[in-house]
């Protein structure tokens, strides 16, 4: 499974704040975070939820392993996770703070029958390698709600049980929204759903769950002939984006602040006066397996800062080697094993209309930051050649 570490990519990650984060300030999608562990605790009047944080860089065991992911399970890859070492990670999902839990609670069991019921919230920043657009972020929000019990007087956990759960979840968050529930297979449940929200013409994916895996479970310490679990990670950003009427994924860290004094609380979106879109359509030489999600990524990376601006990055074709004319090959510079995309990227600041030689300069940094064949367009005074 192909790995890569970039020291520097950690650092810029890990500046970024999180926005669940209280002491980094407050945020609506904290009043999100509550209204979740409220719902629960309203549902499971016998057991109080404790809501959980911890720091955002993580075992790969933790992340992958104890949750039952395969060793060649296609999100280990470093196309869509990024890792700081042969041995650790940024987490890929808030459900990655989950086998240190469950370990804790089997030390703290060990050597005691009681009867146990436990819950917990765990919010934070998740690290991903994303496309960009009005929806995806490579820094999203994630909350994971799991319940675990040791079984005797309480029962065992089941699907009746996680049923009342996603309704007890989603009507605190969405009331009166309509939802569908589909079948999903998990590396760390049995009787794994997918829900998604009605949003206007679109079913939106808002979480999944399921019941906690025995094998979790067993890896963790607790025998799961005598414990069981319910297991539910959800999108914070894209909840709040629906609760909020947000339009787009980016407000959710504006500056300006007529847009930021929105953001902490939940009372519906005002739209500020919305800027004009600039396109730009990019022909650029990428490998043969390379995926939007990197795509995205090495935008992000190479715009640092100045990433906010861009709106939607999407592979609009895609045309292999040997597909192309000769004349087009020598235009692009491409070799075998190389691939050429016509990108399309939408530029838009949620405050400020960008000027023709800023959305042309950003054009060039994207352009730079992707395209790998021998031969360059610029759009700016820079000529061809590299």
């Amino acid at each position: 499974m192909t790995r890569r570490y970039d020291a520097d990519a950690v650092t810029r990650a890990l500046v970024i704040v999180d926005l669940t984060d209280p002491e980094r300030g407050p945020h609506a999608l904290q009043i999100l975070a509550s209204l979740i562990a409220e719902a629960a605790s309203s549902l499971w009047k016998e057991t109080a939820v404790s809501i959980r944080r911890a720091p955002p860089i993580v075992d790969v065991a933790d992340n992958y392993d104890r949750l039952g992911y395969a060793p060649d399970a296609v999100a280990r890859d470093a196309r869509y996770s990024r890792y700081v070492d042969e041995r650790r990670m940024l987490r890929s999902h808030t459900s990655a703070m989950i086998p240190a839990l469950l370990r804790e609670l089997a030390a703290a069991h060990a050597r005691t029958d009681d009867a146990v019921d436990v819950a917990w919230a765990c919010p934070g920043i998740v690290y991903r390698r994303d496309c960009i657009d009005r929806l995806h972020s490579g820094e999203p929000h994630q909350l994971d709600l799991w319940r675990i019990r040791r079984d005797g007087r309480y029962g065992e956990l089941g699907p009746a049980d996680l049923e009342s759960m996603i309704v007890a979840v989603t009507r605190a968050l969405l009331p009166g929204s309509e939802i569908r529930m589909e079948p999903r297979i998990h590396p760390y449940t049995q009787h794994g759903l997918q829900v998604d929200v009605r949003a206007g013409d679109e079913w939106i994916e808002i979480l999944e769950c399921g019941v906690a895996h025995p094998e979790v479970l067993r890896v963790a310490g607790l025998d799961p002939k005598e414990w069981s679990g319910l297991a539910m990670g959800m999108g914070l950003d894209r909840l709040l984006m629906l609760k909020k009427q947000v339009p787009d994924i980016r407000l959710l860290r504006a500056i300006d602040v007529r847009i930021a004094s929105q953001m902490d609380d939940l009372r519906p979106y005002v739209p500020v006066s919305s800027m004009p879109p600039i396109r730009r359509d990019l022909s650029v030489v990428v490998a043969d397996g390379d995926a939007a999600e990197e795509i995205g990524d090495r935008v992000r990376g190479a715009l640092g800062h100045d990433a906010g601006v861009v709106e939607e990055v999407s592979i609009q074709s895609e045309t292999s080697h040997d597909e192309l004319p000769e004349a087009a090959r020598r235009r692009l510079g491409i070799r075998r094993g190389q691939k050429n995309l016509l990108v399309r990227v939408v530029l838009r600041d949620p405050s400020r209309t960008l000027t023709h030689d800023e959305a042309n300069g950003l054009r060039d940094r994207i352009y730079a930051a992707i395209h790998q064949g021998t031969e360059h367009e610029w759009a700016q005074a820079r000529g061809r050649g590299p």
